[in-house]
């Protein structure tokens, strides 16, 4: 059986990113942790909504939250990360 190794998300820790959900949800905070399974814990997050224009809005502040890796489509980095 092969071994589950860690995401490389240490980089990003501290740092404000933009994570897509399912259901073409999109939210925006500060990445405060993470475990092997991709969950997340975003600090000051904030859900952008998709306008009928196609553009991101920013819409309710959710303060700090705990997304579920299995629904978690893609993560960006919005702050420049220094590569070592």
């Amino acid at each position: 059986m092969s071994k589950v190794s860690q995401p490389e998300l240490k980089k990003f820790l501290d740092k404000r990113i933009s994570v897509n959900i399912q259901a073409g949800r999109k939210l925006n905070g500060t990445l405060r942790g993470y475990d092997m399974f991709l969950n997340l814990v975003v600090d000051e997050a904030v859900e952008l909504l998709r306008q009928e224009s196609g553009a991101w809005k920013e819409g309710g502040n959710c303060g700090t939250v705990v997304i579920r890796g299995n629904s978690v489509t893609s993560l960006e980095g919005l702050e420049q990360i220094k590569i070592r």
